[in-house]
């Protein structure tokens, strides 16, 4: 008896090597398909209850739903993404000027703060440096952008087939959880949420500051104001700096060109006005939709980015949420369960 129980358990252990060997050969051939599987399961969790509404209840045609459903998502998503890349990749030499225009601001802005009050805040080198980083990275931005094209071709090949096999992919999931049916449902309650709070609520919050940064920029008299207007947008999704990295060298190049009170306004309106827009929307449109802690969401951005490029945006603050709420998945499911048989086997 106990030679068949060895050989099964060796017969376990020789399967689950296997697995794991072609699990960790799968994942490195297809580690650049990452950003359009990511961004197929982000789509498919926003639109799949619809999917089985109309299958399901409306009794529509699943490969029509399917196609409907994506080019929706194409048009609410990805149409305006690709306007606003369309229109700063056209800019792409004035930004690339302005680039050096912050440079020579910035050494002319120091030289003034140095010589009025005799203090060395930055060398000349430093300042070229930082200068040389910002040309150069420009192009390499706009390049990628171009390859997105082929992520966004499989991520729209892939959510088909997850949209057409929604509820046998959804009950073949749950079926091989290896979870109570609680921490299943709090597991897709956490996704859900999650991917819910950052695909639409960071875009929102990053539009809005846009939106009331462009108008300032109007009102101030700004060179390009709907150039400044994508970046705004594009700084926005980013943690921490955000949409600084848009109005503060716009008041450093006016400080410079000896525009001080446009430098101000920038100032004042960048840090008073769309700062305060990110802050109330971010703690009550993103509280709304995700009860999502703050540092979570900032170092889940800043590492998600650094996995997965700009998807990371999402599955960043996901993981840190994901990690956690698993940490509590094996409390309640292994610890508390051996707490009780600790407990029936000493009564």
């Amino acid at each position: 008896m106990s030679n068949v129980i060895d050989q099964n358990r060796l017969r376990q252990i020789f399967f689950i090597v296997i697995i794991l060997l072609l699990g960790v050969l799968l994942f490195i051939e297809m580690q650049s398909f990452i950003p359009a599987i990511l961004g197929a399961v982000t789509i498919y969790i926003l639109l799949h209850k619809w999917m089985n509404y109309l299958i399901e209840k409306r009794k529509w045609r699943k490969g029509l739903t399917s196609l409907l459903l994506m080019l929706f998502a194409f048009i609410v998503i990805l149409v305006p993404v690709g306007l606003l890349i369309n229109m700063l990749s056209s800019k792409v030499t004035y930004a690339i000027q302005h680039s050096s225009e912050l440079v020579t601001a910035l050494k002319k802005l120091v030289a003034n703060i140095e010589q009025q009050y005799n203090i060395v805040l930055a060398s000349e080198s430093n300042i070229n440096k930082l200068g040389g980083m910002i040309s150069q990275s420009l192009p390499k931005i706009v390049g990628a952008t171009f390859n997105t094209l082929t992520t966004i071709f499989f991520m729209f090949f892939i959510l088909y087939f997850m949209l057409v096999n929604s509820r046998k992919m959804e009950n073949t999931i749950y079926e091989y959880m290896p979870l109570r049916d609680e921490n299943v449902a709090k597991l897709e309650k956490e996704v859900h949420s999650m991917v819910m709070s950052n695909a639409i609520g960071i875009p929102l919050i990053a539009f809005a500051q846009g939106v009331v940064g462009l108008i300032g920029y109007l009102i101030i008299g700004v060179d390009q104001p709907f150039f400044w207007f994508g970046v705004t947008c594009i700084a926005g999704m980013l943690p921490v700096v955000g949409a600084a990295l848009a109005y503060v060298p716009m008041a450093i190049i006016a400080f410079a060109d000896d525009k001080t009170g446009q430098g101000i306004f920038l100032l004042v309106y960048g840090f008073g006005v769309i700062g305060t827009i990110d802050n109330v929307l971010r703690f009550t449109l993103l509280k709304k939709l995700a009860d999502v802690h703050p540092l979570t969401t900032v170092f889940g951005v800043i590492i998600g980015l650094n996995l997965f490029g700009f998807i990371g945006l999402i599955f960043g603050p996901l993981l840190i949420s994901l990690f956690m709420l698993l940490l509590k998945i094996y409390s309640t499911e292994f610890i508390t369960k051996q707490r009780d048989i600790n407990k029936i086997m000493e009564n």
